[in-house]
């Protein structure tokens, strides 16, 4: 009797030890299921992944999508209730007569002055200085990186004023020299930045690259140009799109410093600059009309936002594969 029970005792313990063992691998299948394992994502991880993904992409298209829709749209359309995405008919008279008073083609081309003249500079310049700080130990260093930083972070809110003023006394304001000048001596448009992106790719690159150039008889100029700045696409490219970005976008300063740069006449304009003016004018007209007349004025500031975003838009198609590859070996987070 007392083995029969022992050999009872002994079943139910391998019963409730199978049973823990089915329900833990159980639990372990529905884990890896959901949360996935070392070697395969689970499906509730990904479920999260792209739901984020679709959500944060529909917040940054949703204005891009609204304003072509808009963009395309006849009066009637606009005055149609019943048409919210979809025109009737794809009314390209918009974008002709914003074009027209945006003065495209010539805008366009000074835009591309503007903007691509300081960012050439800043591609080199800031290389230079990247360079400096991250290959040479000098005294001041640490302190100038700090002063670098401090100015990166400091609203320009503050320093607008007196740019101006110092603009002014020196001659160079209304003129493309109030760009220029600043961009070649380091200190253009988010120029701090730029020097942080060089300088944190020259501290990965190899410093045996370097020495072996120097035990060739290469100096130090040479060992930049032939060595250093080749292998520096990737952050080449980098600050290139940042810059003309915010150079093209910034309407603002170039108001305030370059208007009247070209004859000596108030006719230069860039994109932004004649959408800013274009729509002033138009809300001007829109505050003494009807409401027909504002949602007209609405289709044509839409073709008009359009036309000035454009080139951007297509320059990054073009190089956005690129783009991705170089904010990834240049180590910039995002910006």
């Amino acid at each position: 009797m007392k083995q029969r029970g022992e050999g009872n005792k002994g079943r139910q313990l391998q019963q409730n030890k199978a049973v823990t063992l089915y329900k833990r691998s159980k639990k372990d299948a529905i884990k890896r299921f959901l949360f996935g394992s070392k070697d395969k994502e689970g499906i509730g991880k990904q479920t999260v992944v792209y739901v984020l993904l679709f959500s944060i992409g529909f917040v940054y298209l949703y204005p891009l999508l609204y304003m072509i829709s808009k963009s395309f749209m006849s009066v009637d359309d606009l005055l149609d209730t019943s048409i919210n995405w979809l025109p009737s008919t794809l009314y390209v008279a918009n974008y002709e007569n914003a074009a027209k008073a945006m003065d495209f083609w010539n805008t366009l081309k000074d835009s591309i002055i503007v903007a691509g003249v300081p960012t050439l500079i800043n591609m080199f310049v800031c290389a230079v200085i990247g360079y400096g700080f991250a290959r040479y130990d000098f005294r001041g260093k640490k302190l100038m990186m700090g002063i670098l930083l401090f100015s990166f972070v400091l609203p320009p809110q503050i320093t607008m004023m007196p740019t101006y003023v110092l603009y002014s006394d020196i001659g160079i304001l209304n003129s493309l020299k109030a760009f220029i000048i600043p961009a070649i001596l380091g200190q253009g448009l988010k120029s701090q930045l730029y020097i942080l992106v060089y300088y944190q790719f020259f501290k990965q690159v190899p410093k045996a690259l370097i020495e072996a150039a120097k035990i060739d008889g290469a100096g130090h100029l040479k060992a930049f140009f032939k060595i250093a700045l080749p292998s520096a696409a990737p952050a080449i490219l980098v600050v290139f799109l940042f810059s003309i970005v915010w150079y093209w976008n910034e309407a603002y300063l170039t108001q305030l410093y370059v208007v009247g740069a070209f004859a000596g006449t108030d006719s230069f304009n860039t994109l932004v600059v004649a959408l800013k003016t274009f729509e002033d004018s138009y809300n001007s007209a829109a505050s003494v009309a009807n409401s027909q007349m504002i949602n007209i004025n609405e289709s044509i500031k839409m073709a008009a936002t359009m036309l000035s975003i454009l080139p951007l838009l297509l320059m990054y198609l073009v190089l956005q594969r690129n783009f991705v590859e170089s904010i990834d070996r240049t180590g910039i987070t995002g910006e």
